[in-house]
């Protein structure tokens, strides 16, 4: 098992973002400088950056095409504008999931808040190209898993692909397994993987994943499932 920590990162940002981004795919963001320790993803999963909105920050209006946008706000909330599903708030414990597809899509996030916010965002290259925009948002469950992303094309409460994304929030005690390689993110809590202990800001790559929340905790776990 390997383990990345967020404060070995070095933190940079944009607009009003301060970010660390752990997962940068070199096949996406091209070769790795010397002093570079984020990882590459796994599937079509390309991107994890973990960002804090400055107070009334904002990323500004850009776009996206062929890429899959995944937002998931930790503290705070933000408010979303753009071509797709203008004018949403998305709050603390929610997920919004942007598909570019062929037809592309802008936005902005803006927090509207005096206060800074934490919002994780994750990019995922679709499987299929030409795709039709579209966007989901979800509220994450307690105690269990809520898939916000990957499935079959029949699906209508995710977008297909292969790379699975769940987000888990469990309460102290909690305990699970899960045996296949995958990448995990700590966002919240402190918890035992794999006889190791890890906390809020941990990466994890492994194969096979073993979990106690030592306290109410957050994970991000992202892995291939195919047919």
């Amino acid at each position: 098992m390997e383990i990345l920590h967020k404060k070995d990162i070095a933190r940079g940002g944009f607009a009003g973002i301060r970010e660390s981004p752990m997962i940068k795919e070199s096949r996406l963001f091209g070769m790795k400088k010397v002093h570079d320790l984020s990882w590459d993803g796994i599937g079509n999963f390309v991107y994890l950056s973990d960002a804090n909105f400055i107070p009334k920050g904002e990323t500004g209006m850009h776009p996206h095409r062929e890429i899959d946008v995944i937002s998931f706000m930790v503290k705070g909330r933000v408010l979303h504008e753009g071509t797709l599903e203008h004018g949403k708030i998305l709050d603390e414990n929610e997920i919004q999931v942007q598909r570019g597809g062929g037809e592309g899509f802008f936005h902005n996030e803006i927090n509207p808040d005096s206060i800074e916010n934490r919002m994780i965002q994750m990019w995922c290259i679709p499987e299929i190209t030409g795709q039709k925009s579209d966007y989901k948002k979800y509220t994450l469950k307690k105690n269990s898993f809520t898939k916000i992303y990957g499935g079959d094309e029949n699906s209508d409460e995710t977008f297909n692909s292969h790379t699975h994304i769940e987000i888990g929030a469990f309460s102290k005690g909690a305990k699970f397994s899960i045996e296949q390689q995958l990448l995990a993110y700590i966002t919240k809590g402190i918890a035992i993987i794999n006889d190791e202990k890890v906390q809020d800001g941990d990466f994890i790559r492994c194969k096979g994943l073993h979990f106690e929340a030592i306290e109410d905790s957050q994970i991000i776990m992202i892995y291939e499932k195919r047919k």
